[in-house]
């Protein structure tokens, strides 16, 4: 099978040849070209050449043109910070005065040098791969887009003391979040990788959940030319998966914190689950480890098709030694091939 024959077959719920891996890997690329961070995303060119070296030395099932999640908030004209161990991130929120939303716009994709250069490593590994691998591309959601854009602390104000500035926000970002996702999709991206951190049952009730983040990925999902990935880099979902399945996405990204052959239960027929191999811990894994951890993750979550293997964040942090995903990669091999037969 071809990665798109075995991630539709599974997102199918059914068993393709083997379990699918998105070793969802964005800064190796600079490694792989001997370029600093900063350098490496100066350029669509190196990370369409460094998505392809990563698919080759690691046999990953997706490619993966995410530059930073900062690189939003960049194309409002906020500042991001650069590290060289690490994602960039954003600096001070470009939104210092709540009522300023009254007059806030979003930035038009067509008109954002920024996040034209994603466009365009989309456009150049659609080119190369054509239908074989899936791109996955990815837009942060509305709800989750403000804590970037004027901080948490402002944030939680007005989502429960100005909710006309909440709402307003919310117009702008779902305008914002619908052009992006789709020109992501028409540049040839395969589905968008929808991440709402903010949504997770880590940082907010059901309840809230339910009035908010719920009611915004519905709106917004409906709007995308293509299928989506709801992702919660690293956060709770088991007690909102219900209504996560109602939203319109295809795929839920999961916790580490949680247990796996729960939330599969959880999103039987319903949902395909990517995870949840903890990527922080994953930095110290020796080979038996990455083995073993495979293999048991694979055991309690990839029966009947609808998984795929990943780790719980939706980046791998630059701190993973090489070695740690080629012992990932060679697990699945082991362990992964269908019928499943782990002892």
């Amino acid at each position: 099978m071809t990665s798109m024959e075995r991630v539709l077959t599974t997102l199918s719920h059914q068993e393709p040849d083997r379990v699918p891996l998105f070793l969802l890997a964005t800064m190796h690329g600079a490694k792989e070209l001997g370029l600093s961070i900063k350098e490496y995303f100066s350029k669509a060119e190196n990370v369409f050449e460094g998505q392809l070296k990563i698919r080759e030395k690691y046999k990953t099932d997706c490619l993966y043109p995410f530059f930073y999640a900062p690189i939003e908030v960049e194309a409002f004209g906020g500042e991001v910070i650069y590290t060289e161990d690490g994602p960039p991130n954003s600096g001070l929120p470009f939104i210092k005065d709540i009522d300023s939303i009254k007059t806030l716009e979003a930035p038009k994709v067509s008109e954002s040098k920024v996040l034209h250069k994603v466009l365009k490593s989309i456009e150049l590994l659609k080119q190369k791969v054509n239908n074989e691998v899936p791109i996955i591309a990815v837009a942060i959601s509305p709800f989750s887009l403000p804590v970037m854009q004027l901080g948490f602390d402002k944030y939680l104000e007005i989502m429960h003391f100005r909710k006309d500035l909440f709402q307003k926000l919310m117009q702008i970002n779902v305008a914002f979040c619908t052009d992006w996702a789709n020109s992501q999709l028409k540049a040839g991206a395969t589905a968008i990788c929808y991440f709402d951190p903010v949504s997770s049952s880590t940082i907010i009730p059901r309840d809230l959940y339910l009035e908010t983040g719920f009611e915004i990925a519905k709106r917004t999902i409906s709007s995308l030319n293509g299928p989506t990935a709801t992702h919660f880099a690293s956060g709770n979902c088991l007690p909102i998966i219900d209504l996560v399945a109602q939203t319109g996405t295809a795929v839920v990204g999961v916790s580490a914190n949680e247990n796996i052959a729960e939330i599969k239960n959880a999103c039987k027929n319903k949902l395909t689950v990517l995870g949840n191999l903890n990527g922080i811990e994953m930095r110290h894994w020796s080979k038996e480890q990455c083995y073993e951890i495979v293999k048991n993750t694979i055991y309690n979550a990839a029966s009947g098709g609808g998984f795929i293997l990943a780790d719980n964040h939706g980046e791998i942090p630059f701190q993973v030694p090489d070695n740690v995903l080629q012992n990932i990669s060679e697990a699945v091999l082991i362990y992964g091939q269908y019928p499943l037969n782990i002892k």
